[in-house]
């Protein structure tokens, strides 16, 4: 049906280029007034059928949200991104504080509000866990008493881990010849979960489910990727920077200990550091050769640890004895542990013989207080302000109770979590939720009999793995049952005080430190492949409870084909996942175990070398015309691909059973088209470009226009919802298929 010149009228007004864009008030008000009009002038079949269009306020909103996001000048055919979200990028420019701006952002803000106001209320009735996490956040607020503190903290801190060498006059040759690397590193890996040039925790055994065993893996670094201690470009202002950076907080230390500044040593002492920094770099394993979990997977004793990697005459047993001790546990030579590294321990070796041990101390000291510049006064803030504007392009730092909320939340995630389902969470978009998870666990196992890759008898156990997912849902139940001890017993052992924010915080590093350690000796309670939509890192980092259960994602309100479109595909993404390129290795309860044919295996690697190929020829401009790492974002990619198909799948079966839903008003668009747009919406964002050249190295995912691209290309549905002609962009002739 076509649509009246009113109707035209107030999409053009929303969509040609050079036009104001009008506000989603605007919008609604010319929808609701052309539905008025219509009928009282009787028009109604040339402002479509009233049995045909909704008409609720609901759907009025949903209806201006979806049309001032659009640009309607562009052919969806042409680039579906664009035409989705061109509206909405043109409207919203990324804050001087943020290096992204995007629809999560948005929430994200929204949900931070929200907890900032129960945060900063006092109640009698408060349980144990909740008036820490309170009193947690009162001591951050408290930026006076930060200021007035100023280096104190710090300087204690530094004297607690044996003194930093480059702002100390007192590291000597005695010191040197006392100096462990073996118990430096355990201290800060006990202490202050602090893992540098070795990474050990704990964790659930990738072949045994049901017990936990230690890792040993390659560390993190500095910066956020090891291409940026090598490669030109922004990368070079970036290392220029954190190297200014170092310097300066090495500066203020001397300073504040009231040593002389010698500025040619600490520049000297600062680059050795640097170069230490950048040989570990080079050790590592890029993102790309770290895919295959069972080929980083090596279990041995700790005794053929210490036997099989030297790491300059490394005492493996002393190390893991003194993490281990923190918590009271004894290993042996007979425990049992896990290499994720072993390129990487075999290359350290000569790292750790080329740098001096004074060297070394500079460095662990440096690793352990990047992480404490936030908690410090301003004018070590100022110190890291370059290298935050080489590094994200924000000129401007986030309010200061915005990072006291993230740091309580992701401290705190229960307790906080706790306050905010019960100041805003509805039980009932809980159930519709936990429903549309079967519906989309179900047509995921219906897809299955659609690929022709695949053999009858790996199909069988796909079957079962998909349907032994549980689901979890918004939070876990027993955060809200006043009665139930867990919640409060999880926080115990800590005891803030409102005066001392830094303390609070190292208090929290040993607290988690020595959480994750004690699971050495407990069963793993892991429930395999848990459908999480609480804490997804794929979607929402690092929200919480329910924290997405909103729109454009969900609303009980909103028509299916938007819930589908949005949380819908959420779940289909994580379902998914646990038959990506990692996922597939693991069987239905959660053990690294080969259940796949040669047959499917092979085709497997086939299907997705397609989707390698396809993303790693999107060139991303923003980022200095890189390309997307097809390898590094495989898992994503596939669990994009996957996660609409089931998505979509799922809905039109919802519409077998309920029937077409109404039109919303002012769009000319069918149900079919409504869930794709509202699927693209929901990946609306943009970019600084330097964060966009550091998130192509960094994120697994790909860029966010690229996720909407690269799905819909793929999906024949999608061409024959918007009659897309073959070999255009969004129809092109290669499609690539997993799930």
């Amino acid at each position: 049906m076509g649509k009246s010149e009113s109707q035209m009228d107030i999409m053009e007004k929303t969509s040609k280029p050079g036009k104001r864009r009008w506000t989603v008030a605007e919008i609604s008000l010319s929808v609701l007034l052309l539905l008025v009009s219509c009928a009282l002038s009787g028009l109604v079949l040339s402002c479509s059928s009233a049995n045909n269009v909704c008409t609720t306020s609901d759907c009025v909103t949903a209806a201006a949200r979806l049309l001032q996001n659009m640009d309607k000048s562009i052919n969806p055919c042409d680039n579906f991104y664009q035409y989705a979200c061109g509206g909405w990028l043109e409207r919203h420019v990324i804050p001087e504080t943020s290096s992204r701006h995007s629809v999560f952002d948005i929430l994200r803000d929204k949900l931070e509000i929200v907890l900032k106001g129960v945060l900063e209320t006092a109640r009698e009735q408060d349980r144990d866990a909740i008036k820490k996490a309170k009193v947690l956040y009162g001591s951050c607020i408290n930026e006076s008493l930060i200021e007035q503190r100023d280096s104190q903290p710090l300087l204690k801190l530094i004297d607690s881990i044996g003194g930093w060498p480059v702002a100390s006059e007192d590291w000597n040759a005695t010191a040197e010849e006392e100096w462990s690397l073996e118990d430096t590193l355990a201290m800060l890996t006990a202490r202050f979960n602090k893992k540098a040039v070795l990474d050990m925790y704990v964790w659930t055994d990738d072949r045994d489910s049901q017990k936990h065993i230690i890792y040993i893996d390659q560390p993190g670094l500095g910066m956020p990727s090891r291409d940026y201690y090598f490669n030109d470009g922004n990368f070079k202002k970036v290392r220029e920077a954190y190297l200014q950076f170092m310097v300066s907080i090495a500066k203020i230390t001397r300073e504040d200990r009231n040593l002389t500044q010698d500025d040619d040593k600490v520049w000297e002492e600062m680059m050795q550091v640097l170069e230490l920094e950048t040989d570990i770099a080079n050790a590592t394993s890029p993102a790309e050769e770290r895919q295959d979990v069972t080929v980083l997977y090596s279990k041995m004793t700790l005794g053929e640890l210490q036997s099989t990697f030297s790491f300059n005459d490394f005492n493996w047993t002393r190390f893991i004895r003194g993490v281990m001790s923190s918590v009271s546990i004894d290993v042996q030579l007979e425990e049992e542990v896990v290499v994720y590294s072993t390129p990487y321990l075999e290359k350290m070796n000569d790292v750790l013989s080329r740098h001096s041990v004074r060297t070394m101390q500079n460095y662990l000291t440096w690793q352990l207080i990047i992480d404490r510049v936030n908690s410090l006064s301003r004018r070590f803030k100022d110190a890291r302000a370059r290298y935050r504007k080489a590094l994200y392009g924000t000129t401007v730092e986030d309010a200061w109770w915005r990072d006291c909320v993230r740091y309580v939340q992701s401290s705190m995630e229960n307790a906080v979590g706790a306050l905010y389902v019960s100041e805003t969470f509805a039980g009932e978009s809980k159930r519709m939720v936990s429903d549309l998870i079967g519906k989309i666990q179900k047509a995921f196992v219906e897809t299955l009999e659609e690929l022709s890759w695949m053999d009858a008898s790996s199909k069988e156990k796909a079957r079962e793995k998909a349907m032994a997912i549980k689901e979890h849902i918004g939070y876990p139940a027993y955060i809200l049952e006043e009665k139930n001890p867990k919640l409060d017993q999880e926080y115990a052992n800590l005891n803030f005080s409102e005066e001392n924010y830094f303390e609070n915080i190292l208090e929290n590093l040993m607290s988690e430190a020595h959480k994750s350690l004690k699971k050495l000796r407990e069963p793993s309670l892991l429930v395999p492949f848990l459908l999480n939509l609480v804490l997804t890192t794929s979607f929402f980092p690092p929200v919480f409870p329910a924290g997405i259960l909103q729109p454009p994602f969900f609303s009980k309100h909103q028509q299916q084909a938007l819930n589908f479109g949005g949380i819908g595909m959420v779940i289909g993404h994580e379902i998914t996942h646990g038959f990506d390129d990692n996922g597939r290795n693991f069987d239905k309860d959660g053990n690294m175990l080969n259940w796949w044919s040669n047959y499917s295996a092979e085709h497997f690697k086939e299907q997705s070398q397609c989707m390698v190929q396809q993303y790693g020829d999107f060139v991303w401009k923003l980022a200095g015309g890189q390309n997307v790492s097809g390898i590094s974002t495989l898992g994503e990619n596939i669990a994009d691909n996957g996660g609409v198909r089931q998505a979509y799948k799922a809905y039109l079966q919802w519409v077998d059973m309920e029937g077409e839903e109404l039109q919303l008003p002012g769009l000319d668009m069918d149900h079919k088209q409504l869930f794709f747009l509202n699927f693209a919406q929901v990946w609306c964002g943009a970019y600084r470009p330097e964060y966009a050249s550091q998130s192509i190295k960094t994120d697994s995912h790909s860029p966010l226009e690229y996720r909407v691209l690269g799905s819909l290309q793929n999906f024949e549905a999608f061409s024959e919802a918007f009659q897309c002609p073959k070999g255009s962009l969004m129809n092109p002739e290669q499609k690539c298929r997993v799930w």
